[in-house]
């Protein structure tokens, strides 16, 4: 599937970023390179999928450090460093990958560089001697890394778009909070929220990797993304579980994941998100109503642990229904006294009070 196809690429990207992230051993004696103009062509790991393709060089196996990494740059071969990238193994090394490894790349260095990442799957990266960049490949994935200056400014930039589509998604959820206590909740109103989960949680992973990129210079970046997404992935999840249809086989976990793999123009589809949570296309979904089961407005209430919530949506099976429930009705609920039945109608009134006032702003 699609989906899982980006996922995995994803996560290799994100290993990669790290591997060469500022403030790593790595890129201290990767950027001492690229300042010396002298170029490098340097191999993560080393295998039996990498010795065929070794040719020459010196067997050094001694610690890593920048220092070293850049003296041993000044040769022309590659420098090959073990999987954990704490040792230098050989140097000045030439490679000779397969030829017949189609490659986008014109300089010998780079072409060389991207056929051994696709035919052994192994991290490296190339110093360009007169573009002055830094190139990573693995597998068939190519990314220059960029100025930090560079990625700082679109990483600010992507977190001010973040703060205005997370101001709306609170305006949308505060909406639905409302009428799904007045039973008055469409597929269209469950399908638009879900819309706007999305775009937030993609311009969050978007933010993640330029954090991972900027590696230690990162962090306050990192700070700003947890105090504006703390609780975006388990809201949507929650969401996805009050509103799955009954007789869905997918999980929420998976019907989230599903909706990552939209593209742009079917995640603007409001058709695609109600396939997706298993309901079938019949008339306007504006006028197609839905039911909360209840578990993302029950998981506000303080203290209340999950088993309740979980016993409490299986004998009643909607929210309204919870809402309407006596003290006396959600006392008789299995793990539910008399004190935490009140403390329960309690905590939905406040909850029905407050998204009302909150409405009417």
């Amino acid at each position: 599937m699609r989906e899982v196809d980006e996922a995995k690429r994803e996560t290799m990207m994100m290993k990669m970023l790290r591997m060469v992230a500022p403030g790593t051993p790595i890129r201290e004696g990767v950027d001492n390179v690229l300042r010396a103009k002298t170029g490098g062509l340097i191999v993560i790991g080393y295998d039996d999928e990498l010795a065929p393709i070794v040719d020459g060089g010196f067997s050094i196996d001694c610690d890593f450090t920048p220092a070293g990494l850049y003296e041993l740059a000044k040769m022309d071969g590659a420098i090959i460093l073990s999987e954990d990238a704490k040792r230098i193994l050989f140097a000045n090394t030439q490679l000779n990958p397969d030829p017949a490894i189609p490659t986008s790349e014109t300089g010998t260095r780079h072409r060389t560089a991207e056929r051994v990442a696709i035919q052994t799957g192994r991290l490296v990266v190339c110093v360009s001697q007169r573009r002055n960049v830094i190139t990573i490949y693995q597998g068939d994935i190519r990314y220059s890394l960029k100025e930090i200056s560079v990625i700082i400014t679109k990483a600010n930039q992507a977190i001010q778009t973040l703060e205005r589509y997370k101001s709306v998604l609170d305006a949308a959820l505060s909406s639905l909070s409302a009428i799904e206590m007045e039973e008055m909740v469409s597929l269209q109103d469950v399908t638009n929220v879900l819309q706007r989960f999305e775009m937030v949680m993609r311009i969050k992973s978007e933010i993640k990797r330029y954090i991972t990129e900027l590696g230690s210079e990162g962090r306050l970046i990192a700070m700003q993304l947890d105090e504006l997404v703390t609780r975006v992935d388990e809201e949507a999840y929650l969401l996805v579980k009050d509103y799955t249809a009954e007789g869905n086989d997918l999980t929420p976990h998976q019907i989230i994941s599903a909706l990552h793999g939209l593209n742009s123009d079917d995640l603007l589809n409001t058709a695609v998100i109600t396939r997706i949570l298993g309901y079938p296309i019949n008339g306007n979904l504006a006028e197609t109503g839905a039911s909360s089961r209840g578990y993302r407005i029950l998981h506000k209430i303080p203290r209340l642990p999950q088993p309740i919530i979980e016993n409490l949506t299986g004998e009643f099976s909607t929210l309204s229904k919870i809402v309407a429930a006596s003290v006396e009705e959600l006392d008789d609920v299995e793990g539910i006294g008399a004190i935490r039945a009140r403390a329960i109608k309690d905590g939905l009134r406040r909850m029905q009070e407050q998204v009302f006032l909150e409405r009417n702003l």
